[in-house]
């Protein structure tokens, strides 16, 4: 499986940005699929993820009610819509996915075995 991660930029406070990751198969059918970021000096965290079955999303709590993570079968991606951006949004950006990732784990880096190379999202004025 080959994640490749693309849509970051510099966008202001309070703009939008998408985040894609382009798949090397159907859109990683029967995968979970997360979105994870790390800032300068801190560790990686979660940030959205998609079950295996297509049918739950999780939100870490820091970006829930700004951040929507989809799947376009059509693109073979998993986008992230970010809006109401904030200047500790920034960021590099990273998509993973694994087929075997348990639920309860679904935060947790380690859970997932295939990672794309990152895209950085700069928020400032």
């Amino acid at each position: 499986v080959q994640l490749q991660a693309y849509g970051g930029g510099l966008v202001q406070p309070g703009g939008p940005l998408r985040l894609s990751c382009l798949t090397s198969e159907r859109a990683v059918s029967g995968y979970a699929v997360a979105w994870f970021r790390q800032a300068p000096g801190k560790e990686r965290e979660f940030v959205a993820a998609f079950s295996r079955n297509g049918g739950t999303t999780s939100y870490a709590d820091s970006v829930k009610g700004r951040f929507t993570i989809s799947r376009d079968r059509a693109k073979q991606t998993v986008d992230l819509q970010m809006n109401s951006l904030k200047p500790e949004d920034t960021a590099i950006y990273y998509c993973a996915a694994d087929r075997s990732v348990i639920w309860s784990a679904r935060a947790t880096p380690n859970a997932y075995a295939y990672w794309g190379q990152g895209t950085l999202v700069t928020v400032s004025s």
